[in-house]
Parts: structure tokens; sequence; C-alpha cells
């Protein structure tokens, strides 16, 4: 299973450059990347908070649930 964050989607509808998010949510530009690119291990919750105020979203609007190959191969029931 992996939890992918859909970031890019909404920096690109709000035409917000990484750099101007960053410093709007208060983290570096890395950390970002971690998230964008899946490495992240965990997210406080203050940081959540105040991802979905700058990007005026629900924490469900970036985050979203992939099964591995293993569970999508597992017969359901």
């Amino acid at each position: 299973m992996a939890i992918v964050v859909d970031i890019d989607r909404r920096l690109a509808e709000l035409s917000m450059s990484v750099g101007e998010f960053a410093e709007a949510v208060g983290i570096t530009p890395a950390n970002i990347a971690v998230l964008k690119n899946g490495r992240a291990k965990a997210v406080r919750f203050s940081t959540l908070d105040a991802i979905c105020r700058v990007l005026d979203c629900q924490p469900g609007d970036l985050l979203r649930r992939v099964p591995d190959d293993a569970e999508a191969a597992r017969p359901s029931g």
C-alpha cells in the first residue's frame, strides 16, 4: 500500500510555485519535495492543516491510498 500526495495538481490549479507554497506553509522546499515524491514517513497534523489552509482544500483532496501489486492481486471477500 502507498499513500500518494497530490500537491502538484493543486499547486497547478492555483498557479503557485513550490517556493511560494513552501514559504506560505512555513516548511522548506526540500520538505515539500519529500512529500511530493512519496518519501515522507509522517506528516504532522499542524503541517497538514497549514497545507490545507494555503491550498484551500481538505486533507482528502491531497492524500489517496493506492494498493500495492500484492494487495491488488489478492481476491476480495
